[in-house]
């Protein structure tokens, strides 16, 4: 901290962790090294597997390959430094990285917002307009849609990040959590927070409508042209295709709006380092899973990898 005056600075925040309870550390260290290093082995063979495998290059797996990517990103933008707080004395963190921290936290989450949508727009093309689906879904245009999925996290990284740093922070910097999240941030703050708080509503609830709206238009037509399928065969492959992306929507949408969409009084330490881990550990660690064990395509390459025969 920085004196100027009579007022003071804060250069750096202590990060108060998951818990205090010294009983806990151990064991909770142990446990996230684990989800940690399972989600990293997991997302880093699944892009590799569809790198290598020709049968995975399509449409569909180029997306899961990207959401892999911004998994594998955005849980190491927040796990290694909360191992490093289990074990280390001081878990100081300087504003400069508290915000570099932020800033990457959030692309990469926003980013997984319109990826999951992209990937929602790929499923309804796929069963709805099977017939189109190669005319559309062309290499370029799947290009774009990625492209476009950055661009829009950048964006939103960008405009939190910058508002966030106009802000003061003077006296208190302890940050109850376990890394620098919007809400503990705000609550530090000595000056006025209103506008990150309508800043979160009005950003925040665009790309919750623009990423939630096109997932329950597509996911309704969806079900519509399963439910009109006559092979059973075929009804099965559809749900098997779309409840793996269904499944992981619902858990990640589920705990953002619970962390995020509610004002700041009503903060609650305990639950949002809960709902916190589910989405920056939890699901970076499922995903992967997912999409790999109830995949027959993806079962199917990982055998010729194994083989040798994955190029061929």
């Amino acid at each position: 901290i920085m004196a100027m005056g009579n007022n003071t600075i804060v250069t750096e925040f202590i990060l108060l962790g998951v818990t205090n309870q010294t009983e806990l550390q151990t064991p909770l260290f142990i446990l996230f090294l684990g989800i940690y290093l399972v989600s990293m082995v997991g997302n880093l063979n699944l892009i590799l597997l569809i790198w290598v495998s020709s049968q995975l290059h399509t449409p569909m797996y180029y997306f899961l390959s990207n959401l892999s990517f911004i998994d594998l990103c955005y849980s190491s933008v927040i796990t290694p430094k909360m191992l490093e707080n289990f074990v280390s004395e001081k878990n100081i963190i300087s504003y400069p990285g508290c915000m570099a921290q932020f800033f990457f936290f959030l692309f990469f989450v926003i980013a997984e917002f319109y990826m999951l949508t992209t990937m929602a727009y790929d499923r309804y093309v796929a069963i709805c307009r099977p017939l189109l689906y190669n005319v559309t879904m062309v290499p370029w245009f799947c290009s774009l849609l990625v492209a476009g999925v950055y661009i829009m996290g950048g964006i939103g990284a960008i405009v939190h990040t910058t508002c966030l740093a106009r802000l003061s922070f003077c006296g208190d910097n302890v940050i109850h959590h376990y890394f620098c999240d919007l809400l503990p941030l705000l609550k530090l703050s000595c000056s006025s927070t209103y506008i990150n708080e309508l800043l979160v509503m009005i950003v925040g609830g665009f790309n919750l409508l623009v990423t939630t709206l096109p997932i329950l238009i597509s996911y309704t037509f969806i079900l519509l042209s399963i439910l009109r399928m006559q092979s059973t065969k075929g009804q099965s492959k559809a749900f098997s295709t779309c409840g793996s992306h269904l499944a992981g929507v619902i858990i990640f949408y589920g705990s953002i709006i619970f962390t995020y969409y509610k004002p700041v009084s009503s903060y609650n330490v305990i639950q949002e380092k809960v709902a916190s881990v589910i989405y920056t550990m939890v699901i970076p660690m499922l995903n992967p899973l997912i999409y790999s064990l109830r995949n027959k395509d993806v079962k199917d390459s990982l055998k010729k990898v194994m083989k040798g025969e994955a190029l061929q």
